[in-house]
């Protein structure tokens, strides 16, 4: 089985102020144990480098580099796969935002599913209630107690 992670995810996992910190980093060490294919998109990538060393947004943002090795300690495990667009993906983008009106925020996370239909990638790990708005995909909160 294979799935991936929004950005939510790691962002709660490098942030300690969270409540949500300790839950995220033990779902992360138990994707990381492998053996299912995680897939980390790279929107989802830039996501969390933009947000976890942001100074406006996190009340201790990590240093560039500490990110960075954060990313690369995950792209090195053998299961985990990384992709992008591909000659499909404004066909696929077209055919994901067909129904909805998508504007504003939306608009990453309709990039997101439609990285994850241009992939075969059907369930994304995350904390965005608004990715519920798309058909054909599910949704998994990883702590929904936390």
């Amino acid at each position: 089985m294979s799935s991936t992670i929004d950005a939510n995810i790691l962002l709660y996992a490098s942030d300690s102020s969270s409540p949500h910190h300790e839950p995220a980093l033990a779902f992360l060490r138990e994707r990381a144990a492998g053996p299912d294919i995680l897939y980390l998109f790279w929107p989802v990538v830039m996501a969390y480098l933009r947000i976890a060393t942001h100074p406006g947004i996190f009340q201790h943002p990590l240093d560039p580099n500490a990110a960075t090795e954060n990313v690369e300690s995950l792209l090195a495990l053998p299961h985990v796969r990384t992709e992008g667009e591909t000659q499909r993906f404004w066909e696929v983008w077209r055919a994901t935002t067909q129904d909805l009106a998508v504007r504003g925020n939306l608009v990453p996370d309709a990039h997101l599913v439609a990285l994850m239909r241009e992939h075969g990638v059907g369930t994304i790990w995350s904390r965005d209630r608004d990715l519920r708005r798309f058909d054909g995909i599910r949704v998994l909160d990883p702590f929904p107690r936390a």
